[in-house]
């Protein structure tokens, strides 16, 4: 029992570096992760993006499969925050099942049980990036721009504890962006399977 418990607080610990350091660089913590654990490879096809990616960059699967309407609204926004002296850098959008996958068995191995990594990764079967419908932005400039920008082109932080993520919700635009969850697992759409589209308010 003290072994689960310190073997707990010492992933609760690397999580919450692993976060303030990626607040810091503009990567997500999942895909530094990626790198330091065994299993199967996952590739560019797959979705996985080198740094410095931009929503321009249509070469990448990670930015090609993404949603039509959520690579315009991208665009978009990226061409006019440029035009502020502002980049946005895509960290990670559409990505395959085995992906998702991956991601989420890092994620239990991080903290040491699928509750806790539910509050950071959905499965494959309810992601949002596995669906093309999600994009994770950096750096942290990127994403305050983004922040108080993004209704105007229908983009909208979904995820208190994902500052990153970013969804459309083209209702937004004229009513502007739903209250965010705290988390992945208080979404519906995680139990039901809806897509993001089906979710209200957008």
């Amino acid at each position: 029992m003290v072994a689960a418990v310190v073997s707990a607080v010492v992933a609760a610990s690397s999580w919450s570096a692993l976060s303030a350091w990626s607040a810091s660089t503009g990567t997500t913590p999942f895909d530094r992760l990626l790198g330091g654990h065994h299993g199967a490879a996952v590739t560019e096809a797959d979705g996985v993006l080198p740094d410095s990616v931009t929503v321009f960059d249509g070469g990448y699967a990670g930015v090609a499969h993404l949603d039509p309407g959520l690579l315009r609204a991208l665009r978009k926004a990226a061409t006019d925050a440029d035009d502020e002296g502002v980049e946005l850098f895509v960290n990670s959008g559409w990505r395959s099942p085995e992906y998702q996958d991956r991601l989420l068995r890092d994620a239990v191995s991080t903290y040491g049980s699928e509750q806790e990594a539910a509050r950071w990764v959905a499965t494959a079967e309810t992601s949002p990036h596995v669906s093309g419908e999600a994009v994770d932005i950096g750096p942290a400039a990127a994403r305050a721009w983004l922040s108080g920008r993004g209704a105007a082109y229908g983009l909208c932080e979904v995820y208190g504890n994902e500052p990153w993520h970013y969804e459309l919700r083209p209702q937004a635009v004229d009513h502007g962006c739903p209250t965010v969850y705290p988390d992945p697992t208080r979404d519906p759409r995680m139990r039901s399977g809806q897509t993001p589209r089906s979710r209200p308010g957008g």
